[in-house]
């Protein structure tokens, strides 16, 4: 499980990302590089970690389902994915 305090930063994180957003394309569109750096640096799009929504894990995040593989795997295991079958792992 990750710590609540990351969980409510990426939150927060993307709050700004969505503030800002409008406003960022605008910038860009005109090419005023200098009005982008004075926009907080938490409200660009790349700084966004993807999270797995059960757990909150960072890494080996399956972007297709929005869950960690270890969490796939264990839905898949009791079925709850449907039309995913248990080779060998």
């Amino acid at each position: 499980m990750a710590k609540e305090s990351m969980k409510a930063r990426e939150v927060k994180r993307a709050k700004l990302v969505e503030k800002y957003a409008e406003k960022r394309a605008r910038l860009k569109a005109e090419g005023d590089y200098e009005g982008l750096q004075k926009l907080p640096k938490n409200s660009s799009k790349i700084r966004m970690h993807n999270r797995c929504k059960l757990t909150g894990r960072p890494k080996g995040y399956m972007r297709q389902f929005g869950i960690s593989r270890i969490c796939f795997r264990e839905m898949a295991s009791n079925g709850l994915i449907p039309g995913v079958k248990k080779a060998s792992w």
